[in-house]
């Protein structure tokens, strides 16, 4: 239901080349709580108008002189996208009410005025009005909704190179095609982690239960990364995430990574410590404390990248959702067994 106080304010045009009709239509509707009446007796002008202001409701005579009423109206149908023209035409002709409703207008007034019945068509073509925008605007959010919908449910197959104009039917080699260059390149990047774990050799082959607990701090921190990086793709196609608020993005999700780290971390480092105490090394309590530093700094790092590196991209003009996964697991990979191997040689003697 619109409103009666929507129904006063909306945008009123009175065409008429007589100074007599403006002048008592403009005086009806401002009597009767009406507040945006506007007037012109140039129908040339009208087009003109109503695309700078777009109004609610025109009413317009039929018979003015240059340029009748009917071919307003033609003007008219080329501004209205939608093919609603919100006119209520004015003629004292019986014979052309019929002619004007089939060229598009809505309903009409007959001259001479009669007040009850003008106030009348004029609230009930508003109300009409209005509500044809009302329900338009919804139906725009929902396609819009939709759109992103779409979207989102595209970002799984997106982060790890399947592109959205792939389908079931695609053929063989165009899928080989659209998803070969991404796995090159993540093998790029797993050769790069590859090589923390060769620069610590040394560690690992003197405590070879360190090897046990890679895959563990990988995927633990990989996983708290993932979710950053659901949370910040979501925002940013959304429209969730709106720009100044990145910085507190960033340090909320690093303090998530602090917390989950620490209570993972904490369970893995007791698992540590049982098994390195099974296999009766002396260095067991210390291997505990390595795989709880290194799981809680593992988490906070891989938080914050999967915080930044959409953003980062989507800086640069790439798709967040097709790259940010690659990127994210090098630098989890490589940070998590990174910081294990290297708190290792530190601390465990």
């Amino acid at each position: 239901m619109v409103a009666l106080e929507d129904i006063h304010n909306a945008r009123v045009l009175i065409v008429d080349d007589q100074d007599a009709n403006v002048l008592l239509l403009d005086r009806m509707l401002r009597n009767a709580g009406y507040t945006s009446v506007t007037s012109t007796k140039n129908p040339m002008e009208v087009c003109e108008l109503h695309r700078t202001h777009r109004y609610d409701l025109i009413l317009l005579d039929l018979h003015m002189p240059g340029m009748d009423g009917f071919q307003v109206l033609e003007g008219l149908k080329t501004i209205e996208a939608d093919g609603y023209v919100p006119v209520l035409v004015i003629t004292a002709q019986p014979g052309h009410k019929l002619r004007a409703l089939q060229a598009g207008a809505k309903d009409f007034i007959s001259k001479p005025f009669d007040m009850p019945e003008v106030l009348a068509r004029v609230h009930n073509m508003l109300e009409v009005r209005l509500l044809h925008m009302e329900t338009k605007r919804l139906y725009d959010e929902i396609i819009a909704e939709q759109k992103r919908s779409l979207e989102l449910s595209a970002q799984p197959g997106a982060m790890v190179g399947v592109e959205k104009e792939e389908r079931l039917a695609t053929p063989l080699f165009r899928s080989l095609r659209l998803r070969h260059p991404w796995l090159q390149l993540n093998l790029l990047t797993a050769f790069a982690a590859g090589t923390v774990v060769f620069f610590f050799h040394g560690i690992i082959e003197r405590v070879v239960i360190l090897a046990m607990f890679l895959p563990v701090l990988a995927g633990q921190s990989g996983n708290t990364g993932c979710q950053t990086l659901a949370v910040t793709l979501r925002g940013v196609f959304m429209g969730e995430l709106k720009s100044g608020k990145e910085k507190a993005l960033i340090l909320k999700e690093s303090l998530l990574g602090l917390l989950n780290g620490a209570l993972v971390g904490l369970v893995a480092a007791i698992v540590m410590y049982m098994v390195a105490s099974f296999q009766q090394l002396p260095s067991a309590f210390m291997l505990g404390v390595v795989v709880l530093l290194a799981m809680t700094g593992s988490c906070i790092v891989s938080s914050i990248c999967g915080a930044i590196v959409p953003l980062t991209l989507k800086k640069l003009g790439a798709d967040p959702a097709t790259a940010s996964s690659i990127f994210l697991t090098t630098a989890t990979d490589m940070v998590s067994m990174g910081m294990l191997l290297g708190l290792a040689t530190l601390l465990v003697k």
